[in-house]
């Protein structure tokens, strides 16, 4: 692994460590955000696109390093921002976290794997390479594939970036929708 590939996986490591060092996922509990509640309301009220920026912000960091919290973050940012305010900042962050854990999984392992498997994933890629839009989209919208897997996963794959990231943003709208307005 070169020194520069070393250094992005020890900064995520490093990061999604310091996540659970630090116990930081009691801030993503369905609890501590009803006793927050009216404080993150007051202060959203006060500070519309402060509280905005800083929602996006947290979502798209949480969702790039895949540590858990987004679905009870979009329970929250829902309740807090309403389903149109909500829906925009849950489906733009969430899309570019995805694109980010996407790239970093390519940028550290695609090579690798490319170098293994490179044979017997041949067929994978060029059905990806041709389709992978499709696929991509049907795996957004069953529920049953985890949102971190398939973000990973597809890193390894020749899809480009652009089209994971349209493709994602409209496959994961409708459970986005459902999300924000629990």
């Amino acid at each position: 692994m070169s020194r520069r590939r070393l250094l992005v996986a020890a900064l995520l490591l490093g990061l999604i460590a310091a996540f659970f060092a630090l116990d930081l996922g009691q801030y993503f509990q369905l609890e501590y955000f009803k006793s927050k509640q009216s404080a993150m309301e007051e202060f959203r009220r006060a500070n519309p696109l402060a509280a905005g920026g800083i929602f996006f912000l947290i979502y798209v960091a949480i969702t790039g390093l895949s540590v858990p919290g987004a679905a009870i973050l979009s329970l929250a940012v829902g309740a807090i921002f309403g389903l149109l305010w909500g829906t925009l900042i849950v489906s733009f962050a969430s899309s570019l976290g995805a694109t980010l854990a996407f790239l970093s999984s390519r940028f550290l392992f695609r090579e690798a794997v490319r170098s293994r498997f490179g044979d017997r994933l041949r067929a994978i890629d060029a059905g990806l390479a041709k389709e992978g839009a499709f696929y991509l989209f049907a795996l957004r919208l069953v529920p049953a594939f985890p949102f971190v897997l398939v973000n990973l996963l597809m890193g390894l794959t020749p899809i480009r970036t652009r089209t994971f990231y349209w493709v994602s943003q409209i496959g994961m709208l409708p459970a986005t929708i459902v999300y924000v307005n629990a």
